[in-house]
């Protein structure tokens, strides 16, 4: 489903998109306290965030509240700057157990 409906976006949808997940990437990287990474890694954090902040919304039934919709296609913000903030967290706890270990 996802992969037809990017091949129905133009380019210009795509890219308002990308720069919409790497800012949300971002905050949720900069709310988890980590600096790491540029603006390729935001907007991957971006669209992690948003699928899995979605999914966990879906699971608590809360409501889709703020966001953009671009050509037909809804971008949850603030279910992208969580769920980006979550897999952050989660990937530096991770992380730091290796580290130690």
């Amino acid at each position: 489903m996802i992969l037809a409906s990017m091949c129905r976006m133009s380019i210009v949808t795509l890219l308002v998109l990308l720069v919409i997940a790497g800012i949300c990437g971002a905050i949720g990287n900069a709310i988890a306290g980590s600096g790491t990474g540029g603006f390729l890694v935001s907007i991957v954090l971006g669209f992690i965030g948003a699928f899995f902040g979605t999914w966990l919304a879906r699971q608590f039934e809360l409501p889709m509240f703020f966001t953009v919709n671009v050509n037909g296609e809804i971008f949850p913000v603030v279910w992208s700057i969580l769920g980006a903030a979550i897999v952050v967290a989660l990937v530096s706890i991770v992380a730091r157990r290796r580290h130690y270990a």
